[in-house]
């Protein structure tokens, strides 16, 4: 195992890794155990009581942050002529079809987010294998198939995300960065732990939020207290 540099180790030891953290403990925490020289990301890590291989378990959906993620946000609109100056008005970073069909099947996938129409998904299907591992293939759940382009784009600009349980239980998700304000953090990481509450399934018994954790790109992680996620 590597050893931790002084710094890591300084990190490490303002953590009381038997206690439990409130979500404005932890967001300040956050933020004074980074030492990372560039804008590194907050991320929430929380495990769920649910069995991700059963289609009645699974967890998946959509938030919109208010404070945005902090990242700027790649957004490509494959979309008819008729809808291309609607596209660029929003803020599409790239906007067309043919062409940009044509660079994904040459590998091209610079982008962070794919938004689309419905008559259009026919000419992607074929280029599953190629967005479906890297998390781009639109989908009419998370609003990136959509006949309101303008809403979509503007909407994933402003610091709509969406998220799913891994399989292993996890659902991970950037919540924004440390240049952020504690309140900003904090904020942003309730917004997506009270979206994950209300979409707990039926099916799932027991205990549903098992843990949560709170770390950034370069630091240690911060458990956060259960009651105050559910």
């Amino acid at each position: 195992m590597a050893k931790l540099t002084k710094k890591q180790k300084e990190a490490h030891g303002k953590i009381d890794k038997n206690k439990l953290y409130s979500l404005e403990e932890a967001s300040a925490l956050v933020k004074e155990i980074t030492n990372a020289k560039f804008d590194a990301s907050v991320d929430l890590a929380v495990r769920l009581g649910v069995d991700p291989r059963k289609a009645n378990q699974m967890v998946r959906g959509v938030v919109t942050l208010p404070h945005g993620t902090g990242k700027d946000v790649k957004v490509l609109a494959l979309v008819t002529p008729d809808k291309e100056a609607e596209a660029k008005e929003a803020g599409a970073d790239y906007v067309g079809l043919d062409e940009y069909l044509d660079k994904i099947k040459s590998g091209w996938t610079d982008v962070d987010v794919i938004i689309t129409m419905p008559s259009v998904m026919g000419k992607l299907g074929p280029l599953g294998r190629v967005l479906g591992p890297r998390g781009l293939m639109p989908n009419p759940k998370t609003g990136t198939v959509t006949m309101d382009i303008a809403k979509a784009v503007t909407e994933v600009k402003a610091g709509k995300i969406d998220f799913k349980v891994d399989k292993t239980g996890i659902v991970h998700a950037a919540i924004g960065k440390v240049s952020f304000s504690e309140e900003q953090i904090k904020e942003n990481a309730k917004e997506l732990l009270d979206t994950l509450m209300k979409l707990k399934p039926t099916a799932a018994k027991g205990i549903y939020v098992k843990s949560a954790y709170i770390s950034s790109t370069m630091s240690p992680s911060v458990q956060l207290d259960p009651k105050v996620v559910a």
